[in-house]
């Protein structure tokens, strides 16, 4: 039997992750054969990776990462099962490392049969379930390419991606803005204009029978009812639909005994606020069409055309929430 020294376990233990102990016991078992010690601990991997499959592996680190030039940028999650895991330095600096690899990757598929260090992105994962003992794998993985890509991580739990039409001047502060908002409001499309009619139909009518229904009790209760929406978004707030909502407002105002000469003074605000009760489903899921978080009386396109003429043209969001 080989004699297994202090230098050789500390080697090992340099390529793999594993453990002091975990590295002794392989290179015993393999009789100081470092090849064989790492596949031993690989296999050991394997083993804990099939007895932790169906485990849930919430939490870990969103990461980003953007190539030089700003025309690439890449996020995602590695995912483990505890918080302790996913604060340890070692474990972010893996994650952080496997988003540089990603980066020169087009598909998932391509980034885990990607080389990390002599074996497989796959392969990594799997030795280190092993070496952890608990379930790592990739959850979130998403590629932006764009003019200008910029980005933004919050505290290693979401990361989001930006893509601009051109690099203005400050693109990396507008690209950082925006996908902060992305991060923080969570939208799943660019704008109201890019939802599908028959979406919209059925989330109009799900919407509006859980406030109906809430009113029942609101009323059982002798509480104010809440205001029932006919519309959730401005893709149906057509021209004629503007029309009429002028006139009911001209009529309200006619009803209150206002002046007809302040009407005009009077009238933007009311049709404003009717867009803004009718357009619920864009201020939460369209990106261009949701208030701007650093400033509330502006939207996020309105923003953007602060820095000139440029446009948002795509996002992603990786979160482990």
């Amino acid at each position: 039997m080989a004699k297994i020294t202090a230098a050789e376990v500390n080697k090992l233990r340099q390529a793999t992750g594993a453990g002091m102990m975990d590295c002794k016991k392989a290179l015993v078992e393999a009789d100081g054969n470092m090849d064989e010690a790492i596949s031993i601990l690989r296999k050991k991997g394997q083993k804990v990776a099939e007895k932790r499959a169906d485990r849930e592996s919430s939490e870990g680190v969103a990461t980003v990462k953007v190539n030089s030039d700003n025309t690439k940028g890449v996020a995602i999650s590695l995912n483990c099962e505890t918080d302790f895991v996913a604060k340890n330095d070692s474990f972010v600096e893996m994650a952080n490392n496997m988003a540089e690899v990603a980066l020169n990757t087009s598909s998932k598929e391509e980034f885990l049969a990607s080389d990390f260090g002599g074996i497989t992105i796959a392969e990594k994962l799997t030795e280190q379930t092993g070496v952890i003992g608990e379930k790592i794998e990739i959850g979130g993985f998403e590629i932006l390419e764009a003019p200008f890509v910029g980005s933004y991580v919050h505290v290693n739990k979401i990361a989001a991606l930006t893509g601009l039409s051109k690099a203005v001047d400050n693109a990396e502060e507008l690209a950082k803005d925006v996908s902060m908002q992305v991060a923080s409001m969570g939208a799943t499309t660019l704008s109201y204009k890019d939802f599908d009619p028959e979406f919209v139909a059925s989330e109009t009518e799900a919407r509006i029978a859980v406030i109906e229904k809430d009113n029942i009790e609101l009323g059982r209760l002798g509480k104010t009812l809440k205001n029932v929406p006919k519309y959730i978004s401005r893709a149906q707030l057509t021209s004629e639909v503007l029309a009429q909502a002028e006139e009911d407002a001209k009529a309200e105002l006619k009803a209150e005994g206002k002046p007809e000469q302040i009407w005009d003074r009077i009238l933007p605000g009311k049709l404003e606020r009717f867009i803004s009760d009718n357009t619920t489903l864009d201020h939460e899921k369209a990106l261009l069409d949701q208030n701007f978080i650093k400033d509330e009386k502006k939207s996020v396109a309105d923003y953007v055309k602060t820095y000139g003429d440029v446009e948002v043209v795509g996002f992603k969001r990786v979160s482990l929430a």
